[in-house]
């Protein structure tokens, strides 16, 4: 008799002479070698990766995006006799629930609010319920634009900066204006402001004084 070890996160399916026999479960087993065939199946949590998916959105753009899935065994019997590729039915699966996601998006709606891309979990679960597996988690990671639509976008932000900088430059200049009105209208009311502004800048030495036709003394 031959022994084997059974580790928490496995599942050993015996099968004898090409039938299942019993599902070992942790701990140390003996087993009859010369007519016994094992398969070990581990339990543990396991990730999957569907990069770079070129779908169609609801309004016709063509758009690449990448999903992960969070998925684990949790019928050892199941995953072993129900396919071939049970991880392959898998990927497909989640291949068809982004499609169908996308399908009833706008790329204008995706882009304003990731929420909009939620994929529905119990979609793929329901394609892969039969072959002993549970799907913990679905979500998009990447969403990529075609190489048109990524300038354009770069373009409609660089033309915002600009915009904005823009109206900041006239708010200043509007400013600048207005001070200067206001001083015209004060200088205007007390001329003995000005004078005064004569002799602060004459005690620059710097300073150069004209004297105009009228006779004032301007800096």
């Amino acid at each position: 008799m031959a022994k084997i070890t059974v580790m928490e996160w496995q599942r050993v399916l015996a099968y004898v002479d090409g039938t299942l026999q019993r599902v070992m479960e942790p701990g140390r087993h003996r087993y009859r070698e010369s007519r016994t065939h094992l398969v070990t199946v581990d339990l543990r949590p396991r990730q999957l990766l569907v990069p770079g998916q070129e779908v169609l959105t609801a309004d016709g753009v063509s758009v690449r995006i990448s999903v992960s899935a969070r998925w684990k065994i949790t019928d050892p019997v199941a995953f072993t006799a129900g396919a071939e590729a049970p991880a392959q039915l898998l990927y497909a699966a989640v291949q068809d629930c982004v499609r169908t996601r996308l399908a009833a998006v706008t790329l204008d709606a995706a882009l304003a609010d990731r929420s909009q891309l939620e994929l529905d979990r119990s979609l793929v679960q329901s394609e892969v319920d039969t072959l002993g597996i549970t799907v913990e988690e679905l979500r998009v990671r990447d969403l990529m634009l075609p190489g048109e639509l990524r300038r354009a976008a770069m373009d409609a932000v660089v033309a915002r900066e600009r915009g904005k900088a823009a109206l900041e430059e006239a708010r200043a200049e509007a400013a600048a204006l207005r001070s200067l009105a206001n001083t015209a209208k004060l200088l205007e009311s007390h001329p003995a402001l000005l004078h005064l502004r004569t002799l602060l800048v004459a005690a620059d030495r710097q300073a150069t004084l004209v004297l105009d036709p009228r006779g004032q003394v301007a800096p």
